[in-house]
């Protein structure tokens, strides 16, 4: 997708960016949607803004596959780190998305503006995690669409774009609160390895997620005040509405904590599994 000029609303812009097939752009957009709302020269929304789409824009490549048809491959191989990094970049494209998901499809809400800067830093720092994935595969002889991937992400996100609230508990509760859990354990992995640099790359990340769980517990917990919610049972009932399968431990409990997320929110829900 092209533009002569550039989308005068947030909105516009990140519907451009979540609508553009070119990953390069995407991330190029992603980045500039951010500098010019945070340099305050766009409005939040507008009527002639275009229409979100209901899938964002992707590549021929990768392949999409179920989950179960995805190979599990020994991180003591080159091959086993390149599915690793592979799986942790389709990962990254997809919080692009739905970071950016998040801030055309809710513009509406009467929500401070804040939210939007949230969210916009959220997206920028995920295009930054892409970016950072992607180099590592070409070092490494590789690149982002040479394996099969998965569309969970987008599918667990998918049924929550009616509720912000909900989006919310899916979003950056479940899916960025399990990267709390499971990339240090990565890291540690990498470094013992040898892979140096692919581990230093997972410390950004993890560092960062840390934040985004915070931003997302931030707003969670502020739309349950106006609704006048307990955060943690309306987490709980949110997840039993719109989550496929249990929470699975073992959960950074202190990582959770920091970020806004207490153990009284999820550990109730570690053995729920839902058809």
């Amino acid at each position: 997708m092209t533009r002569d000029l550039p989308p005068s609303t947030l909105r516009s812009y990140a519907i451009s960016a979540v609508s553009e097939t070119d990953l390069d752009e995407k991330v190029r957009l992603t980045g500039a949607a951010a500098e010019a709302w945070y340099a305050r020269a766009l409005s939040l929304r507008s009527p002639l803004d275009p229409p979100l789409p209901e899938r964002p824009g992707r590549p021929d490549r990768p392949q999409l596959v179920p989950p179960s048809k995805m190979k599990k491959r020994s991180l003591h191989t080159r091959h086993g780190r390149i599915a690793l990094l592979h799986a942790i970049c389709h990962i990254e494209l997809n919080a692009i998305d739905l970071a950016l998901d998040i801030v055309a499809r809710f513009a509406d809400q009467p929500v401070p503006r804040s939210f939007f800067d949230g969210w916009m830093l959220v997206a920028s720092e995920e295009a930054k995690h892409f970016g950072m994935v992607r180099q590592r595969l070409r070092e490494l002889d590789a690149d982002y669409g040479d394996l099969p991937a998965h569309d969970g992400l987008w599918e667990a996100a998918h049924s929550t774009r009616n509720s912000l609230t909900a989006r919310l508990a899916v979003v950056p509760l479940i899916l960025e609160a399990r990267g709390l859990d499971v990339t240090p354990s990565m890291r540690d992995k990498l470094r013992e390895l040898g892979d140096e640099e692919s581990a230093e790359i997972f410390s950004v990340i993890y560092e960062d997620e840390k934040g985004h769980v915070a931003i997302g517990a931030k707003w969670f917990r502020f739309l349950c005040a106006r609704e006048r919610r307990d955060p943690a049972r309306a987490f709980q009932d949110l997840v039993r509405e719109n989550f496929r399968g249990g929470l699975k431990p073992p959960f950074n409990d202190l990582a959770r904590a920091a970020a806004g997320l207490t153990p009284g929110f999820y550990r109730t829900l570690s053995s729920v599994s839902n058809a």
